[in-house]
Order: structure tokens, then C-alpha cells, then sequence
């Protein structure tokens, strides 16, 4: 649960409370937070540039282009994850470099 509102519905928040489930406190929409969305930044990026022209190629360059980025991007995302949370500390839950 990353605490968007979007993504959180009266539902599911009695849900948790019936159930007893404790959740995190997490500022929602923190990209920093998010490896994901590094990764997700990345593939934007090769496929943007590659300008497709219409649905079914930017469905084939998603693809093609999701499939060349490297396992060990994703590790060195992970890997990085100690020093976002250091930063965000530091900056009081201010923007970070990342």
C-alpha cells in the first residue's frame, strides 16, 4: 500500500481495521520511495524515444524495450534503496535527489 487515495477505498479500509491489520504510515506518491518507478521512468524514456505511431507499436516497443533493460538495473535500484530512505530522513520527507 503506497497511501494514494486512488488506490485506498472505504472498503478495504474497514477491511483492514476488522481485521486488525496495521498498516505503515507512508507518504503517498513518493517516486523516491519507489524504486518502481525508476524503472518504470526508464522504460518511458527508451520507448518515448523511439516515437511510436500508434497503439500496437508502442505496445510492441514496450516490449522490446522492457526486455533490454538489465537485471542488474533493477538490482542497483534495489541496492540504492538504503541511501533513499537516508536522504528522505535527512531532507525531513522533502524531495530528494531521487
Amino acid at each position: 500500500m503506497d497511501n494514494d487515495p486512488k488506490h485506498t477505498s472505504k472498503v478495504e479500509a474497514k477491511w483492514l481495521k476488522d481485521n486488525k491489520v496495521k498498516v505503515l504510515e507512508w507518504p503517498s506518491q513518493r517516486p523516491d520511495l519507489k524504486p518502481r518507478e525508476n524503472l518504470w521512468a526508464e522504460l518511458k524514456r527508451c520507448v518515448r524515444a523511439r516515437r511510436p505511431r500508434n497503439l500496437t507499436q508502442l505496445h510492441q516497443l514496450c516490449q522490446e524495450d522492457w526486455a533490454k533493460i538489465h537485471p542488474t538495473y533493477y538490482g542497483k535500484l534495489v541496492e540504492g534503496y538504503p541511501k533513499r530512505l537516508t536522504q528522505v530522513k535527512q531532507f525531513k520527507g522533502n524531495a530528494t535527489k531521487y
